[in-house]
């Protein structure tokens, strides 16, 4: 594509218009479309006849309003409008055919709709600017020689024994406490009603007759459970509390809260016997030993892969440093969505409502605040893009079309899945391997000791991890 190329696009003759390509910064370019006479008129023409299918006027038959009548009715402005918009749809498509411009998003005119529109003359011709987003095309400064510090993972044996003791505290049985206050750890029947500190306003969801509480740091508000702690059944207290500034309902961010508490009954957990059992119980495994075999050689996976994961990380964020790209805004707007949306996800599965919370104040704030993480993400993309090109790294079809019957082989119900969507997502998870097995042959990379665990992060346990517990009734002793 010419930087600045006049070319006559289709169709030919005298209804040929012609355009001029100029790149923009930002992966943006401008079109500018010289329309001939014969093409402008047409145009309007074919306005004309549409509003008279479209429009129905007392005394004539939808489609039989004579023209005279037509114009009058309707008016000169609303017919040029309407010749002009379809003028520059298909101007800009006969434009892209020719031209080949590869662009994402919807076109602009530079002078604004009705500026052009003011200029617009059936019978004369039309001039006018588009500018719209093109997909970037990213180079790298450098491929190979890359230096990257990664974070180390390695099996702690510790985790097994902490793993078999979250299975049996899943597998507990809750039996009433009496003759002693709530302690931590206890599960505790509050009832509860909760005020805003400022203006006493009740507490939305922040009520409940009779909510079983496990007695935990992080299970609710600051200085909730704490409160809870040396209570005794039968007793009432008042609390005060305050929400963490990163809540997500809004009206209850960083604001402190007074509860209104009684404890209604007090529960503990009787631990199942750590015998063979129990891993009977806790998964598939038929003695205590093999439980514990099968938990060390998953978390030594599980490290393998962690570690892994961060070498790739640390690869392609050096390879991001090499990337030249001008994102367009398009994508980046795109991308910020894409991140919105999965936020809202993740909300949802936490059964809030998605709805209330995403307040058109807190969406604005979102998009600015995501946009940073929307950018990496592109550029990592992009390079990886980039990296493909240059080092001519590919999928050969035999290698697709075997781990596409190995994946359907695995699938139940195949007849619910696109075929053509299963083969460019394991194309694209095909060509990413390669290309990050390519980076680690091809870069240096270093360990580094990890960084502390935050109380969030230490929370954050992979799925893999956890000891499958078969789904037995418990008995309700309460």
């Amino acid at each position: 594509m010419s930087s600045a190329a006049t070319k006559a696009t289709a169709p030919t003759g005298a209804s040929a218009i012609k355009v001029k390509v100029s790149a923009r910064p930002a992966s943006r370019v401008a079109l500018e479309l010289a329309i001939p006479a014969a093409r402008s008129q047409a145009s309007y023409e074919a306005a004309v006849e549409k509003l008279s299918r479209s429009i129905k006027l007392p005394g004539f038959r939808k489609g039989k309003v004579p023209r005279p009548v037509l114009l009058q009715q309707i008016g000169p402005v609303r017919i040029r409008a309407t010749a002009l918009e379809d003028l520059v749809d298909a101007a800009f498509r006969d434009a892209l055919d020719v031209e080949k411009v590869a662009a994402i998003g919807r076109p602009e005119l530079s002078e604004g709709f009705e500026v052009v529109l003011e200029r617009f003359a059936p019978g004369n011709e039309l001039t006018f600017t588009l500018e719209l987003d093109v997909e970037p095309t990213p180079k790298l400064k450098a491929t190979k020689g890359l230096k990257a510090e990664a974070e180390s993972v390695s099996y702690d044996p510790a985790r097994v024994d902490e793993l078999i003791e979250q299975s049996r505290k899943q597998l507990a049985t809750l039996v009433p406490v009496d003759g002693r206050a709530a302690q931590a750890a206890d599960v505790a029947v509050l009832s509860f009603s909760g005020t805003f500190a400022d203006t006493e306003e009740p507490i939305s969801g922040g009520s409940s007759d009779a909510m079983e509480v496990e007695l935990e740091e992080g299970r609710m508000i600051p200085g909730f459970v704490e409160g809870v702690i040396g209570m005794a059944v039968g007793e009432s207290k008042t609390i005060d509390c305050q929400f963490p500034e990163s809540y997500p309902q809004e009206d209850a961010a960083g604001r402190k809260a007074r509860f209104d508490i009684s404890l209604k009954d007090l529960k503990t957990r009787e631990l199942p016997a750590l015998d063979d059992a129990f891993a009977q119980q806790a998964s598939d495994k038929p003695t205590l030993a093999e439980l514990r075999s099968d938990l060390e050689a998953r978390l030594k996976d599980d490290a393998e892969r962690r570690a892994k994961a961060n070498r790739h990380d640390a690869l392609v964020g050096a390879l991001v440093q090499e990337l030249e790209v001008e994102l367009p805004e398009t994508l980046v707007q795109q991308e910020i969505r894409n991140l919105i949306e999965q936020t809202a996800g993740q909300i949802a599965q936490q059964g809030m409502d998605v709805k209330k919370l995403f307040t058109p104040d807190l969406v604005r704030s979102l998009m600015d605040t995501s946009r940073p993480e929307a950018e990496e993400r592109l550029k990592r993309s992009l390079a990886l893009k980039a990296l493909a090109a240059a080092e001519k790294i590919e999928v050969a079809s035999s290698e697709l079309e075997a781990k596409i019957k190995e994946i359907s082989r695995g699938l139940s119900q195949q007849g619910n899945i696109d075929p053509e969507r299963l083969r460019l997502a394991v194309a694209d998870d095909l060509l990413q391997e390669k290309l990050l097995e390519w980076l680690e042959a091809n870069s240096t990379i270093t360990e580094k000791a990890p960084a502390a665990k935050t109380a969030a992060g230490a929370e954050a346990e992979p799925a893999a991890e956890k000891p499958k517990a078969k789904k037995k009734a418990k008995k309700d002793d309460a």
